[in-house]
């Protein structure tokens, strides 16, 4: 039995690989990334940003606002001791996650860096063949023109 085949399968997996080849060093960096990885980067993320600041600018006036307000039921009476602790707690677990993105982030940098600089000299190599080519082109070109001025000479119109 003759078995073919189906090429939209085959063109498919070529597809497939292509499309592999073509991921940029950012692509597969990301794909790379442990589980931890990922959520640090979304804590530095969300951290590092104004809607976290808004809604933790909210949450310290209300919690102050109901405290001084609050003259039966305030659970953290001023100077807000139990508040400053949850702060203090924040901030030891959220100052290590963010640098552990900072230095995934240099690793990027240093790995971006390091692509560039291959292109570079990649495009540099190239230039320079394609430089000495025409070069070649140039040299062979002004030999026939001078080979055929010289027929020229030794050759007048009779």
């Amino acid at each position: 039995m003759n078995i073919q085949k189906n090429p939209k399968i085959q063109q498919n997996k070529e597809i497939q690989q292509n499309k592999e080849i073509q991921k940029n060093w950012h692509e597969r960096h990301t794909e790379s990334l442990t589980f931890g990885s990922r959520v640090a980067d979304s804590v530095a993320k969300v951290m590092g940003s104004w809607r976290f600041i808004i809604i933790q600018t909210i949450f310290v006036i209300l919690w102050m606002g109901i405290n001084l307000v609050g003259y039966i039921n305030h659970w953290d009476a001023y100077p807000f001791i139990l508040l400053n602790l949850v702060f203090s707690t924040q901030a030891a677990y959220a100052a290590p996650i963010i640098m552990m993105s900072q230095n995934r982030q240099n690793d990027r940098d240093r790995v971006q860096a390091q692509a560039d600089y291959q292109t570079n000299i990649d495009a540099k190599l190239e230039i320079e063949a394609l430089t000495k080519k025409l070069n070649s082109l140039d040299v062979n070109k002004l030999d026939k023109i001078i080979k055929m001025l010289d027929e020229m000479k030794s050759n007048p119109l009779k």
